[in-house]
Formats: C-alpha cells, sequence, structure tokens
C-alpha cells in the first residue's frame, strides 16, 4: 500500500511563521512533479510560489484561499506514483510493536528531509536530494506481542489506524532534533495548553505520543479549594464577557460596548500589513526621532528633465530618479544618516550600543501597493547613474505591486526615499522604516510665488522633509544633508557634473 506523504508549509524565509494561503495551482487527483508550483501564498514580505518536495497524485489541499496556514502545518497531501520498498530481512516478526512504528516513522522523517527534491526550503529539499536510502544499522528485533504500557485503554486504536497512518506528519519541537510528533497530537497539546517544547517523550529517541500528553492533561494544574460553597465563580472569566458582545445569530452587527455602535465589519491585522504594523511600532517606540524640512525650488529640476525628454522621450529619467541620485552623494557627504544603532548585552552583563556603518547604499523607497505600503530597495544605489536608478526604480516597483519582490529586496535597504507627492500632499513627518536611522520625504511639485533675483516669480516648488534618529547625529548633520540634496535640485546642471 503507497502512503500518502504530507508536505508542511514550510519556513519562507527570515524566520516568517504564517502565510496567508492566496490560490491552489493544482487540485485533487492532478500528478504533480518534484519542484512544481503547488500554491500561491502571501507572507508578510511578497507573494511567492510553494514547490512541492513530492511526485505523485494531489491526494488532499489542507486549507482554503484566504485561510492563514501557520509555518509547520499540512499543506497538501501527496500519494506517490511509484514506492521504494525496502526487503525485509526474514526474522522480521508479522506483528510489530508501537514502538517499533514509532521508530519507523520518526526514520520515515529523516529519510525525507535526506532525500528531498534539492529546492531547498527551509526544513525541506537537501544538498544533492538523493533517492536512495540505505539503512547503516541493523533492524531492531520485536516482540511478536506488544507491551501491556503501550497499550493505554482507548488510546491504542487511535495510534495504529490506518488514517493516522496516512497523514502522520512530522516536526521538529526546538531544542530537541529527534522529537517529532504528529499534527493530532500537536493539536491536542494547543487545545488544552500543554507545552511540548519542554516535553520528554516517551517514544523512541524522544518521540512524543498521545499518551505523553494524556497524562500531562490528567495532571491536575491547581490545587482545588477546601471550602467551596458556590459552584460559581467569584470573577465572571473574561472569555464569557468577550463572548457577550458578539452572540451568535443575534444580530449581523454585534454592538461594540466601548461606543455603543454596530460593528460593521472585522479586518483581520495580516500579511503586509501586519509587517507594516509591527515594523511602524518598534520604530516609534525605539528611536528617539526628530524631523527637519525646507522648501526648495525644483524649476530647473523639472525643466532639466523636459529637455532630456523632448529629445529622447522614451528613456528619460524620471524626477525621483534625480533625486535619488542626490541623495546617494549626500549620504556619502554624510554618511551618519546612512548607518544603523545596534545594541546588545556584553560580557559583564550590561548593554553595549554600537553604530555600524555600511560600504555602500542600498536605497530604499516606498511602493504603495494593493497589499500595502513596501519598502524594495536599490542594492548598491551609489554605484548607479540616474538612468540607471530610474530603471531599477521602475523595475522594483512592478515587482512589488506583483507581490513577486523578494525578502532580499524589500529588507536591506539602509536609507529610505518616500515620494509622497504623488498623494497630493506637500509634506509629512515620516516614520522611520526600522531599522534604518533616517528617512527622506518628498512633497509634490507645484506653482507657487517666489522671490529670484529680488523679483516675485511663480516657481516650481517642493517640499523635502527629513526624519532622522537622534542618537546617531545631531540636527547640524541632518540640515547639512537636506540642504545639500535641496542644492542639488535647485541647481542640478551643476550637482549632476560634479557627481
Amino acid at each position: 500500500m503507497t502512503e500518502t506523504k504530507v508536505f508542511l508549509l514550510p519556513d519562507l524565509g527570515e524566520g516568517l511563521t504564517e502565510a496567508e494561503l492566496l490560490n491552489w495551482l493544482v487540485a485533487v487527483g492532478d500528478e504533480i512533479r518534484v519542484d512544481q508550483p503547488i500554491a500561491e501564498v502571501e507572507t508578510a514580505k511578497s507573494v511567492v510560489e510553494v514547490p512541492s518536495p513530492y511526485a505523485g497524485t494531489v491526494a488532499e489541499l489542507h486549507g482554503e484561499p484566504g485561510q492563514t496556514l501557520d509555518v509547520g502545518k499540512p499543506l497538501i497531501s501527496v500519494t506517490p506514483l511509484v514506492e521504494l520498498v525496502e526487503s525485509m530481512p526474514a526474522e522480521t516478526p508479522v506483528v510489530e510493536s508501537v514502538e517499533t512504528k514509532e521508530t519507523a516513522a520518526a526514520e520515515t522523517y529523516r529519510t525525507e528531509e535526506r532525500a528531498g527534491s534539492g529546492n531547498v526550503l527551509i526544513g525541506y529539499g537537501t544538498p544533492g536530494g538523493t533517492a536512495t536510502v540505505r539503512r547503516t544499522r541493523p533492524p531492531r528485533t520485536t516482540s511478536l506481542v506488544e507491551p501491556a504500557e503501550t497499550k493505554p485503554e482507548g488510546a491504542e486504536a487511535k495510534l495504529t489506524t490506518p488514517a493516522d497512518d496516512a497523514i502522520l506528519l512530522r516536526t521538529r519541537v526546538p531544542g530537541k532534533l529527534g522529537a517529532v510528533i504528529s499534527p493530532l497530537v500537536r493539536r491536542m497539546a494547543k487545545e488544552h495548553g500543554v507545552d511540548l517544547g519542554h516535553m520528554q517523550g516517551s517514544g523512541e529517541s524522544g518521540l512524543i505520543m498521545r499518551r505523553d500528553v494524556e497524562a500531562a492533561i490528567s495532571k491536575p494544574l491547581v490545587v482545588e479549594p477546601e471550602n467551596k460553597q458556590a459552584e460559581t465563580p467569584l470573577v465572571e472569566p473574561v472569555e464569557n464577557k468577550a463572548l457577550e458582545t458578539r452572540p451568535v445569530g443575534a444580530s449581523s452587527h454585534p454592538t461594540d460596548p466601548r461606543t455603543g455602535l454596530g460593528i460593521a465589519s472585522r479586518t483581520p491585522v495580516r500579511g503586509v500589513r501586519k509587517a507594516v504594523a509591527t515594523n511602524m511600532a518598534r520604530s516609534r517606540t525605539e528611536i528617539p526621532e526628530a524631523t527637519v524640512w525646507v522648501d526648495v525650488d525644483a524649476t530647473a529640476l523639472v525643466e532639466l528633465r523636459a529637455g532630456l525628454k523632448k529629445g529622447n522621450p522614451h528613456n528619460a529619467p524620471g524626477l525621483l530618479a534625480f533625486i535619488a541620485r542626490f541623495v546617494t552623494a549626500g549620504l556619502k557627504k554624510y554618511p551618519e544618516l546612512n548607518t544603523r544603532f545596534v545594541s546588545a548585552e556584553d560580557t559583564s552583563g550590561g548593554e553595549s550600543q554600537e553604530i555600524l556603518s555600511f560600504d555602500g547604499v542600498n536605497l530604499g523607497f516606498a511602493a504603495q501597493t494593493e497589499r500595502g505600503l513596501v519598502v524594495p530597495s536599490i542594492r548598491k544605489a551609489d554605484k548607479l547613474t540616474a538612468r540607471e536608478l530610474d530603471t531599477e526604480i521602475k523595475r522594483l516597483t512592478a515587482v512589488a505591486r506583483d507581490g513577486k519582490a523578494t525578502p532580499a529586496e524589500l529588507g536591506s535597504g539602509t536609507f529610505t526615499l518616500n515620494n509622497y507627492g504623488v498623494f497630493g500632499v506637500d509634506g509629512s513627518a515620516a516614520i522611520i522604516n526600522y531599522p534604518e536611522v533616517a528617512i527622506l520625504g518628498v512633497g509634490r511639485i507645484i506653482d507657487k510665488p517666489w522671490v529670484v533675483d529680488g523679483e516675485l516669480a511663480v516657481r516650481k516648488i517642493t517640499e523635502l522633509t527629513l526624519t532622522f534618529d537622534h542618537r546617531v547625529c545631531d540636527g547640524g548633520t541632518a540640515a547639512g544633508f537636506l540642504r545639500y540634496v535641496a542644492d542639488a535640485i535647485e541647481n542640478p546642471g551643476a550637482a549632476l557634473a560634479d557627481l
């Protein structure tokens, strides 16, 4: 009988713990090959296609589009088309003990990890993945009669049912390389609040079994008071009150207890929005920020681009690309704003603090997408011309809006440029993109009255806003950088000649 293999949602990079299932790329009954994309999921970083480490027929899809799945939980079940069956020694008994089955299951998991597809995901795939596995130890002699202690009443059937054997999944428990458990056991532990991370399993190599979780559940957690005059608790559990605010079937619009208004909808915070919320909250909590701003006459820059566009309409860099070029030049002159502030515990138990400087600039720029605000970064932007920067800005914007940006493209910036002028606003005290130390905002360019050579004129004016981490520099450095970029915008010809 061919055993169904269950593929768990892998760690998709940078320790992400969950992903939202966007859509399936296969259906039940389809025949799939190794490394074939099977699902499209959205993480806190981007949208990625998940490849299958197994070949065979799709037996089950674990999840519906729109559902959030935890890393390490079932994603898809595959029935292999061909199964490699190891020859069994003649002396192997017909009836195996439960403990032997547990050992074989653990060995199967390790074997599958070693004989993966080669398309490496965290916890799946291997270097050079091979399809042949050879045991390096002799088979264990087993008893024809199962030991009594392996058959607790009511549990034997659950441990040995074909359904359990078909969907038995294996995941590591932190700190216990050899301890593997089924999702059924994990679910039971989660429902009863049992901490598996500190449990020593009774199975082979510390395998955590159902009986271990049942034993933990049966242990009394609190000592009941001797005086039990009233069965009703003095303090009503918080859970009960929460349920009262939205009784099932009572109303399609439950009432908010604070405002007395009906709740029209509930929107889960997840994916990109959850990552943005976490990052922004951490920035405001940890970074003592300050903001400086200046109005800039961008008439000369607008005219320069208009001239380039007239001569070559399809190859003229955008205004943001020119500003990006001035920003990278300014960061070379004021490198304090292209750093990172880090704190760590030193050898004496106290806290040590450092400012890390970088050999180069990875320039991030804010891009609004349907999934929220993301900040792709141009690697080694200080080495690129305005035209090359324009090409990268367009490419990364398209990739980010399609949800295809990689974690490296979204998480490697050292300074962020935010063009909020596209939303029709003049200025903003932006939040620093943690763990960077500064962000430069550019407002809309509009006609305003401006004094030129003592005469009033209508000019193209924009506002630059710099928010910076006051731990890495003082106001003089921030003002110097901001003035450098402003002067370059006002005199772009001279600035580009010097770059």
